[in-house]
């Protein structure tokens, strides 16, 4: 039980870092195919790190966390880029926080306030939120026996369960969660599971619905179950293929397979079976195969009188001690053993003899040896399984917990996600060629797009989003879902009301990565509408009537008039309506045709209609 395995993990939290351009040609991205739970009793060896934080307020019942910007020293920042966190973050979109668990249908406990009691809450959320990556803490099962199961069968029950992690969701602001309710597999036995079932599928198909209201992630955790056509036990409680539909994740707990006797941790063609099934009954990309961060050590004999200086507990049979994956190399060398690797099992095994020398409790001369027996996955273990991620086309993996592997098993997983890698996508913007950065209010003008691989090979049949930003703001709106052509082109007509900033953005799939355009710049000219008569009497006012656009109040408006090859204000000045409009004149004495324009001056810029002709008789 992994609830069990209460390591301290070392994993620094970070600050924000501007991520480079997709679209300049660099080498391959790796695709984001990792995840992982981090538990709520490693954040005290973490925050001692961060010196400048300051604390922010816990959040009021029903109020959203907010997250501040925060100075930090050099050194702070010289410690957060190097953390794992950081350095992994392009293998990874997501992490799991392992800081609450199930008491009542009404109650979700705060594991986090317990272990940090001195670190709030908001402050190490306020650092995970500016990493980028998405928020799915999970939610364990803390029932007694049949208890939580008991809850699922009541319609009110469940309703008061998913209106707890609703409140939970929101109150923090959290993207999505992350059930891990093993109770059900490991306590209630596997006799009441055709009861339980039923009730389960009820309650997540109802928890769904209100989390995808909100956009939020549905992420279920899992033992392991297999095609019930090979008739092999497997947790089927779980009901994977009935509740497929509803969820976003499914994070298979792939390890554990040997927990009372000597044997690997997760044998790979084990991981397989479970994972295979699971992308037959759902989309693979909804699929998580879990690597475990841990070793076990058994004990398997014991021979001699033990000392009373010998640890306690030392017989075989006894529960196996857990190490980090991360500090195998260095016990091995203690150990005085030569770890093998066992390709069927893909992990590596090794044995080794304790001895322990000292007296008896009657102070007697004594000796005893234990013979033990080690099993754990290296980063040919984690190459072999994400092979896996790349072969099933599954979502990624989860790893109990993350920062317990070693490095070179995170180079594994990454050399993976670089070959599986979505490609770079080079995208551009551009203005129509009729067309400088400049239009007269009214004016369509054309914005052209063009999406291809570093190598310019078109992309065709891509998505591809129009977005706007209005001069004075600072937030980009989606104007436009646009599709790329067989030539790799998209295009749109736009008309605007103000001066505005344009760029085409993808987002990242499987296949090719997120890309950003340059911005264009728009700027919106004003523009002088009239409306005069064609001709008149002499002597009659030349009545204009016209607009402003856009339209602004309280601006100075002139009638001009072309004479000996200058323009000449004549007649009364007037001023625009709050909507834009005017109404000014002239009178003529003279027969003949007269040229004339409306000049408005706009602040401290001189607007100009179209010159016209009246025809004074």
């Amino acid at each position: 039980m992994r609830r069990a395995l209460h390591f301290a993990l070392i994993l620094i939290l970070i600050s924000p870092i501007t991520l480079t351009s997709v679209a300049n040609g660099e080498d391959r991205q790796p695709r984001k195919i990792v995840s992982g739970w981090i538990p709520y009793y490693s954040v005290k060896s973490v925050m001692p790190f961060i010196k400048k934080l300051p604390t922010l307020p816990l959040p009021a019942s029903g109020s959203p966390v907010t997250c501040e910007d925060n100075e930090y020293s050099a050194e702070d920042l010289a410690t957060l880029n190097a953390s794992y966190l950081y350095s992994n973050k392009d293998l990874m979109k997501e992490v799991m926080p392992f800081w609450y668990t199930l008491k009542s249908s009404t109650v979700i406990r705060d594991d986090y306030a317990t272990a940090n009691p001195s670190w709030p809450m908001a402050d190490t959320l306020c650092l995970m939120k500016k990493t980028g990556l998405k928020i799915i803490p999970t939610i364990t099962d803390g029932t007694d026996k049949l208890v939580l199961a008991n809850y699922l069968s009541s319609e009110k029950n469940r309703k008061s369960i998913v209106k707890a992690i609703m409140d939970l969701v929101n109150k923090n602001s959290f993207d999505g969660i992350d059930l891990d309710f093993e109770g059900f597999a490991f306590v209630d036995g596997n006799n009441t599971w055709s009861k339980t079932a039923p009730n389960w599928i009820t309650f997540v198909k109802e928890l769904s619905v209100a989390l995808h209201a909100q956009q939020k992630i549905l992420s279920i955790t899992s033992p392991y179950a297999y095609d019930p056509a090979d008739k092999i036990k497997g947790y089927t409680v779980y009901s994977w293929a009935a509740i497929a539909s509803d969820i976003d994740r499914l994070r298979i707990m792939t390890y554990d397979y040997s927990v009372a006797k000597p044997g690997p941790i997760g044998p790979i063609t084990w991981v397989e079976k479970t994972v295979k099934y699971a992308a037959s009954i759902m989309p693979s990309t909804k699929v998580f195969l879990g690597l475990p961060g841990y070793g076990r050590d058994w004990i398997t004999s014991v021979t001699g009188t033990c000392p009373v200086t010998a640890p306690p507990g030392l017989k075989a049979g006894s529960k196996a001690a857990t190490f980090k994956a991360s500090y195998a190399n260095t016990k091995a060398q203690i150990d005085k053993a030569t770890p093998t690797f066992d390709t069927a099992a893909s992990e590596v095994t090794y044995k080794y003899v304790q001895s322990f020398n000292g007296v008896t409790t009657k102070g007697a001369a004594t000796s005893c040896s234990a013979t033990r027996t080690v099993w754990y996955q290296n980063d040919r273990s984690y190459l072999e399984r994400m092979n896996l991620v790349a072969q099933y086309n599954l979502g990624g993996s989860a790893l109990w917990t993350l920062g317990m592997e070693d490095v070179s098993a995170t180079n594994a997983m990454r050399s993976v996600a670089v070959s599986i890698g979505p490609e770079k996508v080079i995208t551009t913007l551009s203005l129509s060629n009729d067309i400088d950065q400049s239009i007269y209010y009214g004016g369509v003008f054309t914005l052209k797009g063009l999406l291809t691989l570093v190598d310019k090979t078109p992309i065709s049949g891509l998505s591809a989003t129009l977005q706007m930003k209005h001069d004075g703001e600072n937030s980009w709106v989606d104007l436009a879902q646009l599709v790329s052509g067989q030539d790799g082109s998209v295009s749109v007509p736009v008309r605007i009301a103000r001066s505005a900033q344009f760029r085409l953005v993808t987002s990242e799939s499987d296949s090719y990565a997120d890309s950003m355009s340059d911005e264009v710049n728009v700027i919106l000219l004003s523009r002088v509408i009239v409306d005069r008569p064609a001709t008149v009497k002499r002597l009659t006012p030349i009545v204009i009537k016209g607009f402003l656009l856009p339209q602004v109040s309280s601006q100075n408006v002139s009638v001009q008039k072309y004479t000996s090859g200058k323009w000449q204000n004549v007649g009364v000045s007037t001023v625009t309506a709050e909507d834009g409009s005017f109404v000014a004149s002239v009178t003529e004495r003279n027969k003949g045709v007269v040229t004339l324009r409306i000049v408005v001056t706009l602040n401290t810029q001189q607007i100009n209609s179209s010159q016209f002709s009246v025809v004074v008789r």
